[in-house]
């Protein structure tokens, strides 16, 4: 059996032409049923900031969310926050420069030379650190000597232990020798080393600190003397140094000759 369908009958739960014009007749410019309803929950959002007017015919911003006010606040806010920081970095590292090298060239004391081993010193037109463990044996501008000892945790090698030592040993030297006081500054350095006795090293960063023996590397000793002319001169000498380590560093320091190197006489003519 065919079932006709009746076109002119609306469908289930659907509204009839007489309900829908008379459900539209109650509904205001809003979208409300209820005008009176509608306007108190208008106040309420307003009064307590729940939502905000949304224009959607705005040009400005139809989502009423302000978001390039946002975005331009912020983006002010990150660049005053790095000149700042700028600023400040520059003013600290001209103010540890200054505070360093001037404290050891008017005033040694222990606390003077913790403070230059800890913050560092200038040196050669540069900034120089130094071992985060270090201590300090003497200071004392009555003896005219300083004694300090520090651990090397960062060079690879002998070779680089060495020269880094060196510069670090000449950079609070000199700065300590110009204090008119001051005419001695020792400048032990120790070193880690594994059951081989191959130096180790921080990795990772400098969160894995090297665990073997701590052994004495070698020992920087400065001196300043005035001649008779009144010139003074700065004289530095290397100790603790056993025949194995002098061996290492000088075929380290004098690589192995090439070929074409060996061709070659001492007075620089050919031997071919």
């Amino acid at each position: 059996m065919t079932r006709r369908y009746d076109f002119n009958r609306p469908p289930h739960n659907s509204l009839s032409a007489e309900q829908a014009e008379e459900l539209f007749s109650k509904v205001d410019n809003s979208g409300h049923t209820n005008a009176k309803k509608a306007e108190r929950q208008r106040i309420r959002r307003k009064k307590y900031g729940h939502g905000v007017e949304v224009d959607p015919l705005s040009t400005d911003d139809p989502s009423g969310s302000n978001v390039g006010k946002t975005i331009a606040r912020v983006s002010a806010f990150i660049v005053v926050f790095m000149v700042a920081l700028t600023v400040f970095i520059m003013w600290y590292s001209n103010n540890a420069l200054s505070h360093n090298t001037g404290n050891l060239s008017n005033d040694v004391s222990v606390r003077t030379v913790a403070d230059a081993l800890s913050g560092g010193v200038e040196w050669g037109g540069g900034f120089t650190q130094f071992p985060q463990d270090f201590s300090v044996q003497e200071a004392d501008q009555n003896t005219g000597r300083i004694e300090v000892s520090v651990i090397d945790t960062t060079s690879e090698s002998a070779l680089m232990c060495f020269s880094t030592s060196q510069m670090q040993a000449s950079a609070l030297s000199v700065a300590a020798l110009l204090n008119q006081n001051i005419d001695t500054v020792i400048y032990h350095v120790y070193v880690h080393v594994d059951e081989q006795g191959a130096i180790q090293h921080s990795s990772n960063f400098g969160f894995a600190q090297p665990t073997g023996d701590v052994v004495p590397f070698m020992t920087f000793i400065w001196t300043k003397n005035t001649a008779s002319d009144g010139q003074v001169r700065f004289n530095c000498i290397v100790t603790g140094m056993d025949s194995d380590l002098q061996e290492m560093l000088r075929l380290q320091v004098l690589k192995e000759p090439t070929e074409q190197e060996n061709d070659v006489a001492v007075d620089g003519t050919n031997r071919r």
